[in-house]
Order: C-alpha cells, then sequence, then structure tokens
C-alpha cells in the first residue's frame, strides 16, 4: 500500500500545484476582489490548509481502494476523470473567469466523488470517511461559486 499511496500523493499534490500555477494572482485579482462573494467564504488561508488535508486523506483513501477493489480499470477511469475536473476548475473560473462553466465543473467533481465514495463504501469500510473532507468541501465550494454565479 505504501507504493500506491506515495503514487496517489505525487498525483494529488501534483493537480494542487497545477492548479495552482493556473491560478496565478486570481485570489488576489481585480475581478475576484470586485466579487460579491458568499458571506461564509472562508478565509483564504483555509482553501491552502483544506486541500493540503484532503490530498492526504484522498490520497490514503485511493491507495486503501486500490489494494481492495476488484475493478482497478474503472477506478482509474473515475480517479481520471476526477483529477481532470479538478485541474481544469482554477483556470476556467480565475484565469478565464468563466465563473458559471466552473460551476458546472465543480459540480460535476463533487457528484463523482460522491459516486466513488459510493462505488467503493462496501470494501473500503471505515476508510471511506476519509474521502468525506473532499466531498464535503466540494459542496461548500459549490455553494461559494454557485453565490458567485448568482449574485454577480
Amino acid at each position: 500500500m505504501i507504493i500506491q499511496l506515495i503514487i496517489f500523493l505525487l498525483l494529488n499534490f501534483g493537480a494542487l500545484a497545477l492548479g495552482g500555477l493556473f491560478t496565478g494572482s486570481g485570489v488576489s485579482s481585480d475581478w475576484y476582489n470586485g466579487l460579491n462573494k458568499a458571506p461564509w467564504t472562508p478565509p483564504g488561508w483555509m482553501f491552502g490548509l483544506a486541500w493540503t488535508t484532503i490530498m492526504i486523506c484522498f490520497s490514503v483513501y485511493m491507495a486503501k481502494v486500490w489494494n481492495t477493489g476488484e475493478n482497478k480499470n474503472f477506478l482509474i477511469i473515475l480517479f481520471v476523470i476526477q483529477w481532470i475536473l479538478n485541474v481544469s476548475w482554477n483556470p476556467v473560473f480565475f484565469y478565464f473567469n468563466f465563473s458559471g462553466l466552473a460551476l458546472v465543473l465543480i459540480v460535476l467533481l463533487a457528484i463523482l466523488v460522491g459516486l466513488i465514495l459510493y462505488l467503493n463504501a462496501s470494501q473500503a469500510k471505515w476508510f471511506s470517511l476519509l474521502i468525506l473532507p473532499y466531498f464535503v468541501w466540494l459542496l461548500i465550494a459549490t455553494s461559494l461559486n454557485a453565490y458567485i454565479v448568482f449574485k454577480n
């Protein structure tokens, strides 16, 4: 499980790094600062802490599911789609400022992570708790994105 854990850590933190590259000055940009944001928007430092925790937990979860799962090909397909959606959100939202399209992406991502949780719950057992922070954070992020779409 250690090798799979290292691979998933590299892939997941690679996604965060790519997303960060595409964010650029997004959080401090005039466009983002000028948006009407949800009152429940967390402080900026919380995003880094949340994503670091989420990706560690998700990597452990994926390594466990990989080792206990029966259909590894389907798991990898779901993981790759999740990875692409996750990485795509930052440039769509922060670089291109397409908040509506970003909302579609994050809704699809939340559904996909929920599907991964559902499909693997019986084999992952209590390890399923490790994907919950990702799912809950996506629900929060979806609400933040939706607020921006509908209030700007």
